[in-house]
């Protein structure tokens, strides 16, 4: 009985393994990239119970999980201390006027516990605060807690979702909203004038998700976030891109999105930060994310308390510093990479018009 257990399992985790790797935009090999971290878990088990399989199947058994375990590390890896970091720290007695602290937050429609949101962002007091899945009913609740502490803002209530919210101490300038692929899927794009006066770009995204309820396959997503890398890539500012980006950081799509756009992951090398599911500790991986161009440095990062939502906000202090870009160890697109970006955002563009 237990070979036949394991034999199972084992043909599942490598079939998820396999699927994760094809490079295709169907939702079901898409949805094999989120759980590495579990799927490299339930191999190792049945690497270690395949010792005591049957003896004709214990070789191959061993085998395939260990194949399974060091495929899905692969990826892992570069998310945990045991990697090298990309976004370098920030200098001790660096110039504060050149630091912004973002914080992001998924707050999920339907929750009605808006207060641990506003206490924690009262606590924390960061520069500028994004909310994503945010109706009229949370703007309601942010509003009086947030208008006069942040008084600048961008904001798009919606009940779909796909509402999204930007509240700043920090001047905004040249703010637009836009609709890059789907036309009920926004984006917020604007400038932040530091304290010193210099400006940052600053992108906010909430692309829809590759899933049977939403889209059967992850072209609008990748679609979108290509898109905004290519925008980044064309004029090579210091930026910054945040949102709920309903993908993996260590997804092919994510990666591709770096690599276009050159920008920088600073989880690499510090940890996982995982930030969905927050009330299914088994079931969690990055979906929230902070990107940052090379001329920036990480004060610090962090995951923060739940807030009733199914995202856990994460936020994180960083610092302009461009004499510093050249220890940053930014990732670079090739031409296969671009032309590949092209392609899917062309076809992205072509089916949201249909």
């Amino acid at each position: 009985m237990l070979t036949l257990v394991l034999t199972a399992a084992t043909a599942i985790l490598l079939a998820a393994t396999t699927l994760g790797r094809i490079p295709v935009h169907q939702w079901w090999a898409r949805a094999c990239e989120f759980p590495r971290l579990q799927i490299a878990s339930l191999a190792a088990l049945c690497l270690v119970l395949s010792a005591f399989a049957e003896a004709d199947a214990r070789l191959w058994l061993m085998l395939a999980n260990a194949l399974v375990v060091a495929v899905q590390l692969h990826r892992i890896l570069p998310y945990t201390r045991l990697a090298s970091i990309t976004v370098q720290p920030t200098d001790p007695d660096g110039d504060e006027a050149r630091c912004v602290t973002l914080l992001v937050a998924n707050v999920l429609t339907p929750n009605r516990q808006a207060h641990r949101l506003t206490e924690q962002i009262k606590a924390l007091k960061p520069d500028v605060v994004l909310t994503l899945e945010s109706d009229d009913w949370w703007q309601e609740q942010l509003d009086p807690a947030l208008d006069e502490g942040w008084p600048h803002s961008v904001k798009i209530p919606l009940d779909n979702l796909y509402g999204m919210h930007l509240y700043s101490r920090l001047p905004l300038e040249e703010a637009e909203v836009k609709w890059l692929i789907q036309d009920d899927i926004p984006s917020i794009h604007t400038w932040l004038v530091l304290p010193n006066g210099e400006r940052v770009r600053f992108y906010a995204l909430h692309p829809r998700p590759p899933a049977p309820s939403e889209s059967e396959t992850s072209l609008w997503r990748d679609g979108e976030l290509l898109l905004v890398g290519q925008m980044i890539h064309r004029d090579p500012k210091p930026t910054l891109a945040a949102g709920d980006l309903n993908d993996v950081a260590w997804s092919r799509s994510t990666r591709m999105f770096c690599r276009v756009s050159h920008m920088l992951d600073p989880r690499r090398g510090r940890g996982m930060f995982s930030t969905f599911h927050a009330k299914y500790p088994l079931l969690r991986w990055p979906l929230d994310h902070i990107f940052v161009s090379e001329h920036f440095t990480l004060t610090a990062m962090r995951r923060l308390k739940s807030i009733g939502s199914d995202h856990f906000p994460i936020m994180a202090t960083l610092c302009l510093q461009p004499s510093r870009t050249d220890e940053n160890d930014a990732p670079e697109a090739d031409g296969d990479d671009r032309e590949e970006a092209a392609d899917t955002v062309g076809e992205a563009q072509r089916q949201s018009q249909d």
